[in-house]
């Protein structure tokens, strides 16, 4: 079998486990083809081990994903259960590590301004692979506050990190990166309007035993449009379960969520990738997200132009991406935002750049 169609099968495995529920409980995966588009042969199974942990972990699910597994392969598949069980013990030890570090950096750095935890915490019970924090900070603060008080040293900055204004530190006994992002959103540090509701309207929640300021559903929502539609144009199945929990749940006050992604030329872009969400999400669990007109109506596509590719649901760039890059680029300048629109205008020349740097060196990070 070829490694793409491996790791098409794992990564369905992992959408059934994430999105079919009792459904997904009548599934003989013992039985089931070798060319369906989902089921597993579990004589092949113990060759799958590591490429469903590493897509589960690429994609922030082990602790959301793993526990349906056995009910989902069935008895047929021997020591399932003790492996899954395993690597949900090492997560829950990797998680409860990093926020025992969380909790004191973000308590430090409320000294000098407000901290929001942005994008970890969304994935809970799962957690991100790195640390993400908003604050509206001095940088220069937040370097002090972050060498004292825990030895940190800032990594090195791309260019990229340098227009979007953040910093990445490496901190003394946690492997996790802590990622600061100061004033500003975007990939090009382009979004500054909407942080005021970013601060304002975040609310005090507990995970783990520790209290965080995290921001409310709209803003959850804006921060994952700008990661995944305007920046790295892939989805992750963390993305669609965080998503599609906040849009069953009645939380989205969707005439505010319409007036902030458009006050900053966002809202195609954000209706698409709900309606992408609501796509995969049903063609699991036999029925869509109960998204309102509004949002639906104004998506320029959904679901049927995503492909699972190099781990993660492929977002197309031409011309879809592009479209919204140039309808956010519009707003800004509209706005009179004509720095941000000059930071925005930089994107272009930056992408190119991290894919002949990729190209030659393997590596974009000292572009992207």
């Amino acid at each position: 079998m070829s490694s793409h169609k491996r790791s098409t099968k794992c990564f369905a495995l992992l959408s059934e486990a994430l999105f079919a529920g009792d459904q997904a409980s009548s599934l003989d995966w013992a039985s089931t083809s070798s060319d369906s588009s989902s089921g597993l042969d579990p004589r092949d199974f113990s060759a799958f081990f590591s490429e469903i942990w590493m897509l589960a972990n690429s994609n922030h699910v082990i602790m959301r994903a793993f526990p349906a597994l056995p009910r989902l392969l069935g008895e047929g598949v021997t020591d399932s259960a003790e492996w899954i069980g395993r690597a949900v013990s090492r997560e829950q030890s990797r998680i409860a590590h990093a926020l025992s570090f969380l909790s004191p950096i973000c308590k430090a750095l409320q000294e000098t301004g407000d901290v929001i935890v942005i994008k970890s915490l969304d994935h809970w019970p799962d957690l991100g692979n790195d640390l993400d924090l908003y604050t509206n900070a001095d940088a220069s603060d937040v370097v002090a506050v972050m060498r004292k008080r825990f030895d940190a040293r800032p990594d090195a900055r791309s260019w990229g990190d340098r227009l979007a204004n953040k910093w990445n530190f490496v901190v003394p006994g946690l492997p996790e990166l802590v990622e600061v992002h100061v004033a500003r959103l975007g990939q090009t540090g382009e979004q500054i309007a909407i942080t005021d509701s970013l601060v304002a309207n975040s609310t005090l929640e507990q995970f783990g035993g520790y209290t965080f300021r995290v921001p409310a559903p709209e803003d959850r929502i804006i921060v994952s449009t700008l990661q995944r539609m305007y920046r790295h144009f892939y989805i992750r199945l963390c993305d669609v379960v965080d998503n599609a929990k906040l849009v069953d749940s009645g939380a989205i006050d969707y005439a505010h969520l319409m007036s902030l992604a458009q006050s900053a030329g966002l809202w195609s872009g954000l209706a698409s990738y709900l309606v992408i969400v609501s796509g995969y999400v049903q063609s699991y669990r036999g029925e869509s997200l109960p998204l309102p007109s509004l949002v639906t109506n104004a998506a320029r596509f959904g679901n049927e132009l995503v492909r699972f590719k190099r781990n993660f649901l492929r977002v197309p760039i031409f011309p879809q991406a592009t479209s919204l890059y140039a309808a956010e680029w519009r707003r800004l300048l509209l706005n009179g935002e004509i720095r941000n629109t000059l930071r925005l205008s930089l994107l272009p020349g930056l992408a190119t750049a991290a894919a002949v740097e990729l190209k030659l060196t393997g590596s974009d990070k000292g572009i992207w």
